[in-house]
């Protein structure tokens, strides 16, 4: 899986605009910062992101499966530890629909195994280079 983004910084403090393929938008850090708080922060789309695919990964499965899932919602903060090199994402999830014990342990399962929970379960390798 390649995903691309380009994120542009100019003259107006931390306003970032990001590209991607089909979307462009807007992140910024918080006014306690420095920031103008014109979007979301980089570790709050970190959290995005694997709440994200986690909600897409769980309603694919289910609508794949033909279950009852109304609607699911997942938060996720993390906290990240500079001294043991450690992060830890605490992820919460609901779920609401006409579901069994089984398929709602199956689900939190499944959502366990989406794309983004992967990319950030196993060692990572970012190349940096200069133009």
């Amino acid at each position: 899986m390649s995903t691309q983004a380009k994120a542009t910084i100019g003259r107006e403090r931390y306003r970032t605009i990001i590209e991607t393929d089909d979307h462009n938008f807007v992140t910024d850090e918080p006014i306690s910062v420095g920031g103008k708080d014109l979007g979301p922060n980089p570790g709050e789309l970190l959290s995005a992101a694997l709440a994200a695919c986690a909600v897409a990964t769980m309603k694919m499965y289910a609508q794949r499966k033909g279950w009852d899932l109304q609607e699911a919602v997942v938060e996720v903060d993390f906290e990240w530890n500079m001294k043991e090199s450690l992060t830890n994402f605490i992820k919460i999830t609901e779920l609401k629909g006409n579901l069994d014990d089984e398929q709602r342990r199956r689900l939190l399962e499944i959502a366990d195994r989406c794309p983004v929970h992967k990319v950030l379960s196993n060692p990572v390798v970012i190349n940096s280079s200069l133009i």
